[in-house]
């Protein structure tokens, strides 16, 4: 089972749209795949209909007792989404009281490593929606991927926030037997603005080995899509935005061959 995360420290980048729209895709191509909220404020699990502030059955769940983790227990987290072949194990308010709980416990940082080994025959893929902070949510999904995905809107301020990710990812680079796999992609690009143009210049600049050759541009699409509750390509296969997600999925699979 390959494993992607979506991440940033910061939030509104596109994280959860990226996540979506790349594993509805996936399905497309044949391929069985979960997708993971780690993030308290539940905008995967909202997607799909689901209220992360009622869930009682919850990506919070596997950390409650990471010892007596099963696959009975993951299976029984999962979700069907919209799309058929597309599961979820959605998210609850209750993973913003894991930093506190997670003090002095042993194995916290690898709970969803496990927790996707004990279901990785039942899917071809895996994608990791976190937080926009660092802590033991995105510590666990970091720690449990292959490759990870980093959306960065193209405006100044959020690209001054892609600074602070990547020191993140160096300092845990430190701590893994080979550093962590890692592409940017640039998002809600709007040509027409000065604003945008430079920053996905000076992203494509800093960071060359990195960044990806494409960008995902505005489409008001992916927001009807949202609140449709259905997956960007099923929404309108002809979007902007859909070619662009198909052409970054066809780089993850690559970058991911099994």
């Amino acid at each position: 089972m390959r494993i992607w995360t979506v991440s940033n420290q910061k939030g509104g980048v596109g994280k959860t749209t990226t996540a979506v729209a790349l594993g509805g895709l996936a399905v497309d191509k044949g391929m069985r795949v979960l997708l993971l909220d780690l993030d308290p404020h539940g905008s995967m699990t909202s997607y799909f209909g689901f209220n992360a502030d009622t869930r009682l059955a919850s990506s919070f769940n596997l950390f409650e007792n990471p010892k007596r983790l099963n696959a009975t227990l993951v299976s029984e987290l999962i979700e069907p989404t919209s799309l058929w072949g597309l599961d979820m194990i959605p998210a609850s308010t209750a993973l913003a009281t894991l930093e506190r709980q997670a003090i002095g416990k042993d194995g916290m940082g690898l709970v969803v490593m496990k927790a996707l080994q004990l279901v990785a025959s039942d899917y071809d893929l895996a994608i990791i929606d976190t937080p926009p902070l660092l802590g033991v949510l995105m510590v666990n999904a970091l720690a449990a991927c292959q490759q990870l995905l980093v959306p960065v809107q193209t405006e100044h301020l959020a690209v001054k926030g892609l600074e602070r990710m990547v020191h993140t990812l160096t300092m845990l680079g430190k701590s893994r037997k080979s550093p962590l796999s890692y592409t940017i992609v640039p998002t809600l690009f709007d040509r027409r603005t000065q604003a945008s143009v430079m920053s996905l210049r000076h992203i494509r600049n800093q960071y060359p080995d990195h960044a990806w050759a494409g960008m995902i541009p505005v489409d008001t699409k992916l927001r009807d899509a949202s609140k449709a509750g259905i997956v960007p390509h099923s929404f309108d296969s002809e979007s902007r935005a859909v070619a662009a997600y198909k052409s970054l999925l066809k780089l993850m699979f690559e970058k991911t061959k099994r």
